[in-house]
């Protein structure tokens, strides 16, 4: 389990711009949303991501910058990109599934085709949102076991604000015994 405070785990994947995104090189005043999804073959996903994609500029406003991470492999997180016609949003690739697990998200087998008619992966991980500070230690985490009901983006940009200004630090850091 990530701790808040805490040093998330490494973090190393390619992204669709030939480039590839290290956790550890990301240099923004107030850290990175981190929007692990499930892969093309979810619908759910490509609505959730059009809303990230809608605010990546408002996170970019607060010193947030954004990534949005999945187990398919180049061709299909494109074919996702395209969907959601992003612009701001980065999306990047491979992502591993001990890795995924390394972050505490659930791994689901393939039930074959969706409802909107894409293979599922024989194996991919189930949704995570996590906001990493700059020092690379967890403010916020959320996972889930099925793809619906996921955190608004909305919500968070409105929560960033709040813990701005307020200087809120991150909760749910105790891990002595209760």
């Amino acid at each position: 389990m990530l701790i808040p405070r805490h040093k998330t785990p490494s973090l190393s994947v390619p992204i669709l711009d030939g480039t590839t995104f290290d956790l550890a090189d990301v240099q923004t005043e107030r850290g990175i949303v981190v929007c692990f999804y499930r892969g093309l073959h979810c619908p759910i996903c490509a609505n959730y991501l059009k809303e990230l994609e809608k605010q990546t500029p408002a996170f970019a406003e607060r010193g947030v910058a954004t990534i949005a991470i999945s187990s398919d492999k180049k061709d299909r997180a494109e074919a996702m990109a395209e969907k959601i016609g992003a612009k701001s949003l980065r999306f990047a690739y491979d992502l591993e599934l001990s890795k995924a697990r390394e972050w505490g998200l659930y791994i689901s087998t393939s039930r074959g085709k969706t409802s909107i008619g894409i293979e599922e992966p024989a194996l991919f991980s189930e949704p995570g949102l996590f906001l990493v500070s700059p020092d690379q230690s967890l403010y916020y985490g959320s996972v889930q076991t099925m793809p619906f009901v996921r955190p608004h983006f909305s919500e968070l940009v409105s929560a960033l604000d709040f813990a701005i200004a307020n200087k809120y630090p991150a909760r749910g850091e105790y891990t002595a015994e209760v």
